[in-house]
């Protein structure tokens, strides 16, 4: 073996290492692709829309990455979280509608996590479902107040990132019209009645308190304070952290919506409840898929809330210039808000299903109340310096953000005809 062969070989290792020293955010904002609501929404679009809406879940990844990585710039660079840095450099007015919004937006996510987690508890003990969402937010408050989440957080990923896997494994078990598939996935089409459907896929994958959660991890680590050498090391391997969490998002939202078509829209069936959805696991797990879906379901709800909890703290305490503390009062009231205002919403609820689905529809519409702040401060040389968005960045993220406005207005549109 000669010295050329070597060094090349330890440089190559060298780069492996470093590079997984920088990853981990990007996946851990990845649980927010299998919660409740995007079960609940993935299932809708293939039960009533068939391969026709697969393109929703492609455009809104696209879109996720890049505002996920722009949001992640604005922590390694500022050291600030969104709603830290919304606080420092808005005026008070658009601060108040923002970040005011974005509490909002997290109740409505804990609405769905909550929900989903009780029906699975329902499914698995026959208990009620206000009981079981009083469980849930008990548990969520629990790992987070008593710290012990982050002993929990891996164990609780790798199971629900296994039912995702068993989605993705059904896809060479299923009857799948792979033409169709790969058609919807890329040719975007509206058939007569999807605008809600569209509009809910959208915010269960772009969810508002992910971009707010993704930035408050990553500004954790405070690599602003390690020099310019850091940063610009964070910069580049933060976007292939961000990247493959979203691709393994896309993969399992994409992996749910074709099993629902072609499972339940091929056959005509409707779905009104999820516990129907296990008739999409049986082909794997045969009579226990309704166990396994129940578990995976109570996993899903209990480690989402658990982050929507965690996005709440951080909206909440970044309003007084602060980050996101459990053992700080203010971090402890925005938890404290989240899972009670997602409790009490689901008390008043008659669907559970509908309920999740309009849920969704909520954080599409406030979207744009997060998206274009943050554009604001990611493209001002104030707050970024040398790192604030060229024309380039600017010019993608106004299409981005246009782009849900457009599918916002066009529901509200087609809601009031």
């Amino acid at each position: 073996m000669n010295l050329f062969t070597i060094i090349t070989r330890q440089a190559s290792r060298f780069a492996s290492l470093e590079l997984f020293r920088y990853i981990g955010p990007g996946f851990f904002v990845t649980v927010g692709f299998i919660d409740p609501g995007n079960w609940v929404t993935n299932v809708e679009a293939g039960t009533k829309f068939g391969y026709n809406l697969l393109w929703v879940v492609t455009l809104s990844t696209v879109m996720l990455t890049i505002l996920q990585h722009n949001a992640a710039h604005l922590g390694i660079v500022t050291g600030l979280c969104l709603s830290e840095a919304a606080s420092t450099f808005f005026q008070p007015f658009l601060r108040f509608i923002m970040l005011g919004s974005a509490l909002i937006a997290c109740v409505s996510t804990a609405l769905a996590e909550l929900l989903g987690a009780a029906i699975g508890l329902k499914m698995l003990t026959g208990i009620p479902l206000p009981i079981g969402a009083l469980l849930s937010a008990f548990f969520a408050a629990y790992m987070l107040f008593s710290k012990n989440y982050q002993r929990l957080e891996k164990w609780i990923m790798g199971f629900v990132s296994l039912i995702g896997m068993a989605f993705l494994f059904e896809l060479y078990l299923a009857d799948v019209a792979w033409i169709s598939a790969v058609g919807g996935s890329v040719v975007p089409t509206v058939p007569h009645g999807a605008l809600p459907v569209i509009v809910g896929v959208l915010g269960a994958v772009v969810m508002p308190h992910n971009i707010f959660l993704h930035s408050e991890v990553i500004q954790s680590r405070q690599w602003n304070q390690k020099g310019d050498e850091a940063i610009r090391k964070q910069l580049k391997y933060e976007f292939f952290d961000t990247l493959t969490g979203m691709c393994a998002g896309w993969a399992i939202n994409s992996a749910m919506i074709i099993m629902a078509a072609a499972v339940f829209f091929s056959n005509g069936i409707m779905v009104t409840e999820l516990p129907q959805v296990t008739e999409t696991l049986k082909p794997i797990f045969g009579n226990l898929s309704a166990f396994v879906f129940a578990i995976g379901l109570v996993f899903a709800g209990f480690s989402s809330s658990v982050t929507a909890a965690m996005a709440g703290g951080s909206v909440f305490a970044g309003i007084y210039k602060e980050p996101f503390d459990i053992a700080d009062n203010h971090s402890r009231t925005g938890v404290a808000l989240t899972l009670a205002g997602g409790t009490v919403a689901i008390l008043l609820l008659k669907n559970p299903f509908t309920g999740i689905l309009w849920s969704q529809v909520a954080l599409s519409l406030q979207l744009p109340f997060t998206i274009f702040p943050l554009i604001m401060l990611t493209s001002s040389k104030k707050v970024m310096g040398e790192y604030a968005n060229r024309v380039y960045g600017k010019t993608v993220l106004w299409i981005v953000g246009l782009v849900v406005i457009g599918l916002n207005i066009a529901l509200l549109v087609d809601m009031a005809r």
